[in-house]
């Protein structure tokens, strides 16, 4: 991805766990790779097409200086999603706060912190079979409108489908929703079980009537493997009522397991369908 870069911007701020870093403050220098279309404003020579880099850096200086905090880590962190919230053009950033005079007694040229940050794209499955159903989706949709972490980019119309399991209960309203996020998937996870909770959700049966249900089903191309958390969901190419309204959304999302497209999986759950021809079972193919 194309970038613009900042070096060596001069911040005096007043970050450091010493007290005498809090009362006189100290020289910080950063450095900043915004990635971001360059083509489309090298074409137009319009300004409103780029990155505003003098603003970058007016955001930069004030924010470091409004803030304070113990740890250059948290200077970072803080600072560079902030920017990526300020700025809807830059997509990712990589951050480096240097601190030349840190508290270090023992000759050295620089202490410095470096994080990379981007906005994840991630989908996630919801479904309700108790009480107001599509109130209890709508408010999950909301919630995630709400948590500026999060940009609720496409949703699907909701679908009722029978229930999956072995217990008797109503019938589901299901749906997908296609979102960006500044979350890691683990914060995620933390992120739509607080949404559930919300909504009175509770986990006394497994595959169990529950008032609102969320599952993230794929978050960029990651494979995650661990006891709480799998990624993508380990069900969702089996099951309609995840692939119906997803295919809605994103049919050519790419499952970084199977290496098939989601209308590829959902037209192998129909009866005596074999999908043949879309670009993830072409990339399947040639690996064998």
């Amino acid at each position: 991805m194309d970038c613009i870069q900042i070096r060596q911007l001069e911040i005096f701020a007043y970050h450091g766990c010493k007290e005498e870093e809090k009362r006189k403050g100290q020289k910080f220098y950063v450095d900043a790779d915004l990635y971001t279309d360059i083509q489309t404003p090298g074409n137009t020579d319009d300004l409103n097409d780029t990155v505003n880099y003098s603003k970058v850096c007016k955001f930069i200086c004030r924010f470091m200086t409004e803030n304070r905090f113990d740890l250059i880590e948290a200077v970072a962190e803080q600072t560079t999603k902030a920017l990526l919230k300020e700025f809807p053009k830059i997509k990712e950033i990589a951050f480096t706060i240097n601190k030349p005079n840190a508290p270090i007694k023992l000759s050295f040229g620089n202490v410095a912190v470096s994080v990379h940050r981007k906005w994840h794209k991630a989908y996630l499955g919801i479904g309700s079979n108790i009480g107001d159903k599509e109130n209890f989706l709508n408010q999950a949709i909301d919630s995630l409108y709400d948590d500026d972490n999060c940009r609720v980019l496409l949703v699907s119309n909701f679908v009722e489908t029978i229930p999956y399991g072995p217990v008797v209960q109503d019938n589901f309203l299901n749906g997908c929703v296609e979102i960006e996020t500044l979350y890691s998937p683990e914060e995620l996870l933390c992120v739509v079980h607080n949404i559930e909770a919300e909504a009175g959700r509770t986990r006394e049966i497994h595959w169990g009537p529950r008032t609102l249900d969320i599952d993230i089903l794929l978050y960029d191309d990651w494979i995650v493997d661990k006891e709480n958390l799998k990624i993508p969901h380990v069900e969702m190419h089996k099951r309609l009522f995840v692939l119906e309204p997803l295919n809605q959304i994103s049919p050519y999302a790419i499952h970084p397991v199977y290496k098939k497209t989601v209308q590829c999986m959902l037209e192998e759950l129909k009866p005596g369908n074999r999908c043949e021809g879309c670009s993830g079972c072409a990339m399947q193919q040639e690996k064998k």
